[in-house]
């Protein structure tokens, strides 16, 4: 990590001993706390390494092991300065001292030792290590621990503490404290492990099982999905979800707004009648009301009302369009495929388009339908009019009075704004009918067929006797695993929580055994 440098790096280096004569422990033996940077090291290597050992010993499941050496006043020790500090309780602080058999001839250490001149809420223990010339003879560790064990065991001022002191009471007196804060801890501990255990269900179960391989299973699977996306479409439409209020803005703004906007008046206007009315007229004028005239004005300007019509028919369109685009992306089960998500998006669209087009249709018969017959109720309300003060003999531009046109204007406008308000109402039905109602009922038909025959062909093959496995089924087969085909990184996150769940669930059951030992 850091070479022949005397840096430090916080990357640490895994170890495993594995032997009967050690304990049951994790040990983080950390760098010893500096005062100044030496030769070779950074200016921060103070800074950093006790930053290091704080992102250690603030843990609050972490035992603190603070060791000073017994030829050194405990009151200068930074290892107990800095558990005090982060363990102001002592509740997870044990107290080492070492070399022990380095101090100067005549002192001891018993007063820290025995908890008077710094009281722990855990006994002090002592310990003796090898010495470097142990290292250098190889020393091992067994005839290490036995000199230990000597040394306090013939040493006047450490044998009545020679029970409680040493290595190896040190590493049992810990596995011992270890096991009773985890037995202490279970409880929350085993109530963290079923809420992990729950939260990788829970994501288990929205990226769904693994894919069968049989054709019919994973039939069975694409149209649970389509019936997913299918019930979250409709919410947006019926208010569930938002969307949908925007179909009624179009019919109660747009189209309003719309008809409102077209030129009546400029068609109406008493140039234009009297160009209309003459020319109905031809070589002879009408004798009574100019019945040809008014047709070809109401006809003329209905056919304004097409425009309109079909922005509607658009606008709606567009919204549904966008309602897919937003059910397919909310669809939780539609996320881990993003090849069938495709296919909808283009089964869908296909379907939208065939509405759109068929609705189209339907209100442009409307406004066709209020131009080739008209409601003659409201004309025999009209008083009749004789001609008043027109010269038939005279050019046709001056053939009628300018009060007589001014009043077939007025006429016609009254009418068409009656039919206005009729296809204001009726434009709205038809499109809900035509494209609502079926993006409601059949936006997935066409793809369910499509789909379905893939499965009916082969039962029918198996029906009849003839080979299952030909190559029209494959491929049909393909198609159905292709629609099916997940996210690779998908598939490899669901299979790294099913390992974590695995893992949790034999530790749920370790604890629960030990629990029940107790």
């Amino acid at each position: 990590m850091t070479g022949h440098t005397k840096q430090i790096s916080p990357v640490p280096i895994h170890l495993s001993i594995y032997s009967p004569n050690v304990v049951n422990l994790t040990l983080i033996d950390l760098p010893g706390l500096t005062k100044i940077a030496v030769e070779g090291q950074p200016d921060s290597i103070v800074a950093d390494i006790e930053n290091m050992v704080r992102s250690y010993v603030e843990k609050q499941n972490s035992i603190i092991l603070a060791i000073s050496p017994a030829n050194q006043d405990i009151a200068t020790s930074d290892a107990m300065k800095l558990a005090k500090e982060v363990d102001p309780t002592g509740e997870r602080t044990f107290g080492v001292l070492t070399k022990l058999d380095l101090m100067d001839k005549g002192t001891n250490a018993l007063e820290v030792l025995e908890g008077r001149a710094y009281r722990l809420q855990f006994q002090w223990v002592g310990v003796v290590n090898r010495s470097q010339a142990d290292i250098n003879k190889s020393v091992d560790m067994i005839a290490a621990r036995k000199k230990e064990r000597e040394f306090f065991a013939s040493s006047p001022d450490y044998g009545h503490l020679a029970n409680r002191m040493g290595s190896e009471y040190l590493a049992k007196m810990l596995s011992k404290h270890l096991e009773t804060v985890i037995k202490t801890r279970l409880p929350s501990i085993l109530a963290l492990i079923n809420k992990s255990i729950d939260e990788l269900e829970q994501e288990l179960n929205q990226l769904g099982r693994p894919i069968s391989h049989d054709a019919g299973a994973q039939l069975y699977t694409i149209l649970e999905l389509c019936r997913a996306f299918d019930h979250v479409f409709k919410a947006h439409l019926d208010g569930g979800r938002p969307g949908g209020e925007r179909i009624y803005v179009v019919f109660d703004n747009q189209l309003p707004a719309a008809l409102k906007k077209l030129p009546v008046d400029k068609h109406l206007s008493m140039q234009n009648v009297r160009k209309i009315v003459t020319e109905a007229d031809g070589y002879q004028p009408h004798l009574i009301a100019p019945e040809q005239g008014y047709r070809r004005l109401i006809e003329g300007t209905l056919g304004l009302f097409r425009g309109p019509a079909e922005a509607v028919v658009d606008a709606v369109h567009s919204v549904l369009k966008e309602l897919v685009r937003k059910a397919i992306a909310e669809t939780q089960e539609l996320k881990r495929f993003p090849t069938l998500q495709a296919e909808l998006a283009a089964a869908t669209t296909e379907a939208l388009e065939r509405f759109r087009d068929e609705s189209r249709k339907f209100v442009l018969r409307l406004v066709d339908m209020e131009a080739s017959y008209l409601t003659v109720e409201y004309f025999r309300k009209l008083p009749p009019e004789l001609e008043k003060g027109g010269n038939p003999s005279a050019p046709t531009a001056d053939r009628y009075t300018e009060a007589h046109l001014r009043k077939i204007g007025s006429h016609v406008t009254s009418y068409i704004m009656i039919v206005c308000e009729t296809l204001r109402h009726s434009i709205p039905k038809a499109v809900v009918h035509c494209q609502v109602r079926e993006a409601k009922r059949t936006l997935l038909d066409t793809f369910y067929t499509q789909v379905g025959k893939k499965e009916v062909t082969r039962r029918v093959d198996r029906f009849i006797g003839r080979p299952i496995v030909t190559p029209s089924l494959m491929a049909q087969e393909k198609q159905l695993l292709q629609m099916l085909d997940e996210d690779p990184a998908l598939m490899e996150r669901r299979v790294a929580l099913a390992k974590r769940l695995e893992l949790y669930k034999n530790a749920r059951d370790e604890i629960d055994a030990v629990m029940w030992g107790k």
